[in-house]
């Protein structure tokens, strides 16, 4: 029986089931998917996954796929068009100085799908409500930082959307959902509270699964994950690739990385692929990857990430290539806008067509 209010879920071995088969390069995964008929993109999602008996919704019972939609405000609420066909991208823009950039209008925006311009059809730039994981390393390195790093995860909560929720993720070795969704401060300050520091560092595992947590049960589109870790992956199924596909492949969220790499506790070699991972993980979903260099800065980070997710622009577009063709199709948007120079468009490289979400939660047994 699960304790009311301290829900532990543990992330499924089976996460892995999908990219048994993979191994390369993300660039040259891209291009072989890109080459593939339909018929065997299909059959590559259809492999069997371990059997499961559990209550919880597992990889063996997949669940409906939300699908995309465009947000527009009505009076003091939101409303999602349902729009299978259109791709919605969040993008923040800076100019010269990395400032912010607030005031354009869809008429500064050009949007290209695989190098051909796309007609844009819904354009917004409002605070809009976000879905939110928290996913905080619990490894036994993390113990001490544990505290700061709370506060600081609280806090981003605070300064975000009052219609924001979110959920909390610990992970060392294994990952577990410690508070699910809500806005509650009282019970995501509960969910961070369970430091048990211990084992490697499965965070690759736990990303994905938490952009599956969001691709199944999130109630607001826009969706968003703020990773926090002080070490090197050590621990996952998958690796750095499969997990960035995993994400394109759900259309999934924009990623915020924290990585605590300062201090002796990791090889230069080590805290060189740290680096490299988280930098890549936000990349290539158009969040951004912060390196402080003591626990301290973690709580100014953190207030820098709740205001750029406040300031994004919301992009929609039909594609100008059919949902039924597979493959990764790569993104670029630019903004120009007369009398502030050179401006930088934040926003995911791209996305694979027809997200399916694999359930890779369930509750430990009892």
């Amino acid at each position: 029986m699960l304790v009311p209010g301290i829900m532990r879920h543990c992330i499924k071995a089976a996460l892995a089931a999908l990219f048994v088969a993979s191994g390369i390069l993300l660039p040259a995964l891209r291009a072989q998917q890109a080459q593939q008929p339909a018929a065997a993109v299909q059959a590559a999602h259809s492999q069997p996954l371990t059997e499961d008996t559990d209550p919880v919704r597992s990889p063996d019972v997949s669940p409906p796929v939300a699908p995309t939609g465009t947000v527009y405000k009505q009076g003091e609420g939101y409303l999602l068009r349902t729009n299978v066909e259109e791709v919605v991208l969040n993008a923040t823009v800076l100019n010269g100085d990395r400032q912010l950039v607030e005031s354009l209008t869809k008429d500064n925006f050009t949007v290209f799908e695989d190098g051909v311009k796309q007609t844009i059809i819904s354009f917004q730039h409002t605070d809009l409500p976000v879905s939110m994981g928290l996913v905080i390393d619990n490894s036994g390195s993390m113990y001490r930082k544990r505290p700061a790093v709370n506060k600081a995860a609280l806090d981003l909560v605070l300064a975000s959307n009052p219609q924001d929720e979110a959920f909390v993720v610990n992970f060392s070795d294994e990952a577990f959902i410690d508070c699910d969704f809500t806005s509650n401060i009282a019970k995501l300050r509960d969910g961070l509270s369970h430091i048990d520091s211990r084992g490697g560092t499965a965070l690759y595992d736990a990303v994905a699964a938490s952009a599956d947590k969001l691709a199944s049960d999130a109630k607001r589109p826009k969706q968003v994950l703020v990773i926090i870790t002080d070490g090197d992956d050590n621990a996952s199924s998958l690796d750095l690739e499969q997990t960035i596909h995993r994400v394109q492949e759900l259309s999934g969220p924009v990623i915020y990385s924290i990585g605590l790499l300062f201090g002796n506790e990791m090889s230069r070699a080590e805290a060189r692929h740290a680096r490299r991972a988280l930098e890549m993980l936000s990349q290539e979903t158009g969040g951004m990857a912060f390196f402080p260099k003591s626990v301290e800065e973690v709580d100014q980070i953190a207030a820098e990430v709740a205001h750029d997710i406040r300031s994004q622009y919301t992009i929609g577009y039909h594609s100008s290539k059919p949902m039924s063709i597979p493959g990764f199709r790569k993104i670029e948007v630019t903004a120009q806008a007369k009398g502030m120079g050179r401006l930088t468009v934040r926003t995911r490289t791209g996305y694979f067509p027809s997200p399916r979400p694999i359930g890779a939660i369930k509750a430990p047994p009892e």
